[in-house]
């Protein structure tokens, strides 16, 4: 019933991507999402290339399964992790926070399967002449980077815009997330928050713990001045980041001011004075589950919501 053109284009069994999350995407998620079959995505982030290096080969010991790497292209890494990927022979790329248009055809020589992560109708056309072999749609409810437009009113226009597939991103983490997503003309969805709250993300604990504590008004978009706006939880820090926004503190300040600030929290624990990254649909998460439970559990709600519909419909 869910097998569709990204199951096909990734060799995977359900339309499941993991977001490529810097500091999170370590192998044991990726291998985790994979063997329960999604595609895993190592999340690159600023990561020098070795490390990167090292987390591919850590994931091929812990799984057999398709994964890919998430290159984010304003890290000042992002072309020597290109070369990393090509000489590791890594399926699949996904790319954020850019434009990825000048290393499309150097990964697509090598037949690396390419997944731009996107929030624009035009770049996912422009994207498409360029090659690439699906897109991920990120509507502003996302955590981290994020556009101006929400899931629900981006999607179907990028899907009536292309030809090639859309994977669904932004206030996804159940199975009715999937089957709108699908309904929208997706052929799959990507989650990041829902994974973070994983037995097996390396996440700290306080900072699961304060995505479970979240409701749908927990988080803040700020950073629209820099170009780059970042959604995260509501802190100490984004307060403080807020108050020099609106001072008209200049870009280069803010950007220093927020550096390695995701660490801190991601990692270190530090939920006042590090960025807490967390989509809107971070409310809806309520537990801390295996990555498999997580994914079965989607599957059965999906498979379950399809049927009442096509019963209510035969009913009516």
């Amino acid at each position: 019933m869910f097998k569709t053109a990204i199951c096909d284009l990734f060799s995977i069994k359900y339309p499941i991507i993991q977001g490529g999350m810097a500091h999170l995407g370590t192998s044991e998620l990726v291998s985790a999402v994979s063997n329960a079959g999604g595609l895993g995505i190592i999340g690159a982030g600023n990561s020098e290339p070795a490390w990167v290096r090292q987390q591919i080969h850590n994931t091929r010991q812990l799984t057999d399964k398709p994964f890919g790497v998430n290159i984010l292209l304003l890290s000042p890494f992002a072309e020597q992790v290109v070369e990393v990927v090509l000489e590791e022979r890594v399926a699949v790329v996904t790319t954020g926070a850019g434009n990825p248009g000048p290393y499309v055809p150097k990964l697509k020589e090598a037949g690396v399967k390419v997944m731009p992560v996107l929030a624009s109708v035009a770049l996912a056309q422009r994207l498409e002449r360029f090659g690439v072999d699906a897109v991920v749609v990120e509507g502003m409810e996302s955590g981290g980077h994020i556009g101006e437009v929400t899931t629900m009113a981006l999607v179907p226009q990028v899907v009536d815009g292309i030809q090639i597939p859309v994977v669904a991103a932004g206030g996804i983490a159940d199975g009715r997330g999937l089957v709108a997503g699908l309904a929208l003309g997706a052929q799959g969805v990507q989650i990041g928050t829902r994974f973070v709250c994983s037995q097996e993300c390396i996440a700290h604990p306080r900072y699961k713990e304060k995505i479970l504590q979240a409701h749908e008004r927990s988080t803040v978009a700020s950073g629209q001045s820099t170009g780059h706006p970042l959604r995260c939880l509501q802190n100490r820090l984004t307060r403080q980041f807020q108050k020099m926004e609106k001072a008209g503190a200049s870009k280069e300040d803010l950007e220093s001011f927020g550096r390695n600030r995701y660490y801190q929290a991601a990692i270190d624990g530090n939920l006042e004075d590090g960025t807490i990254i967390a989509g809107q649909i971070a409310g809806l998460v309520k537990d801390i589950k295996p990555v498999r439970v997580i994914i079965d559990e989607m599957m059965s709600e999906a498979e379950a919501i399809i049927a009442g519909l096509k019963n209510s419909y035969t009913d009516g």
